[in-house]
């Protein structure tokens, strides 16, 4: 008789982020997981000690993908900073239960917007407001606040269903702010 394929930590990664993606982190559980890769929850818990764990794992791959998602496609984009927040509200729209489970389940942490602004991550995004716009790096980060704050509501209501998604609408919203921020450096 053959040995039983072996289950990998990857497979029961990309299971468990399938799982979130279309269920919801609700969904998550050792079970669940072992149900969609047609094992006993055995491998599951072998390959990660709990599922609080897995959860972790599972996060920072949805932050990885959402990271490649918001990302402007070419350098050749009219405005960078614009393509990425249109991209920030259709993730909201195309992918609601990733967006809930990286904003909406308190694993963000608890700052405020300069928390936000001081992340190194952040800090190549809000150089390219500056450029954009010529300001200083303190109304560079004035005007990132106003942008990001615009999409990650606008994203916030399309993963809820509170709105429906109009990629004209929200690129003319986006567009409101951005000359709000732009009118605001003066």
């Amino acid at each position: 008789m053959p040995p039983k394929p072996r289950v990998t930590r990857q497979m029961v990664l990309d299971a468990a982020f399938a799982l979130v993606r279309e269920k919801g982190v609700e969904s998550l559980s050792a079970r669940a997981v072992a149900e969609a890769l047609g094992c006993s929850t055995q491998p599951v818990m072998y390959n990660f000690r709990t599922v609080e764990e897995l959860r972790d794992a599972v996060y920072q791959m949805a932050d990885d993908f959402h990271t490649r998602f918001i990302m402007p496609s070419d350098d050749s984009a009219q405005n960078p900073l614009m393509e990425l927040g249109l991209n920030y509200i259709r993730f909201g729209a195309q992918e609601p239960s990733l967006f809930r489970f990286l904003f909406q389940t308190g694993r963000l942490g608890g700052g405020g917007i300069d928390d936000l602004m001081r992340d190194p991550e952040n800090a190549g995004l809000v150089g390219m407001v500056g450029e954009a716009v010529g300001c200083s790096p303190a109304q560079a980060r004035e005007a990132f606040s106003l942008l990001f704050i615009t999409a990650h509501g606008m994203a916030s209501l399309l993963a809820n269903n509170a709105m429906a998604y109009n990629q004209q609408e929200c690129a003319r919203i986006l567009a409101l702010a951005w000359a709000g921020a732009l009118a605001g450096k003066e």
